[in-house]
């Protein structure tokens, strides 16, 4: 009976801090190559995945910097997650390369794109995205073990 009181009080630690203060996630893909999985696997799991540290801190204020690596919910499917990097934020001006226009980024937004432009859903597809929509920051990587502790 302890033994279950104690896995409980645990996994409520756990829940609560991945919750509210930091979380691992898997980064999927090459659209953030070679930020991420810089030996190229594409597949779902793949053991050379990198999984990620993502902090949460910065949604109190929704303070980001050009250049951060942010996970956020797809502003069409807000059961997708994607990581991508902040390029420009509200007040910057933004030319995209297949348009003329020139268009600045509205309050409470950013533009995010991924380091892989070839192979990214990204702002260029869906255009800027609400920061209410993002879920944190990511800070270090923590898998693989070659590459645990890696700032981003």
């Amino acid at each position: 009976m302890e033994f279950c009181y104690e896995v409980f009080t645990f996994g409520l630690i756990g829940l609560t801090i991945s919750d509210r203060y930091a979380s691992v996630v898997h980064v999927q893909g090459l659209s953030m190559f070679p930020s991420f999985n810089p030996y190229g696997s594409t597949s779902m799991a793949s053991f050379t995945d990198d999984y990620v540290l993502v902090e949460k801190w910065c949604l109190e204020k929704y303070k980001f910097s050009h250049g951060d690596i942010v996970v956020f919910c797809s502003p069409s499917d807000h059961k997708k997650k994607y990581i991508k990097r902040i390029t420009a934020l509200a007040g910057d001006w933004i030319s995209t390369p297949y348009s003329y226009d020139s268009f600045k980024i509205p309050d409470g937004h950013c533009w995010v794109v991924g380091d892989n432009s070839a192979s990214s859903v990204d702002s260029r597809s869906f255009g800027p995205i609400p920061l209410g929509l993002i879920r944190g920051k990511v800070t270090h990587t923590v898998w693989p073990p070659q590459r645990f502790g890696g700032a981003v």
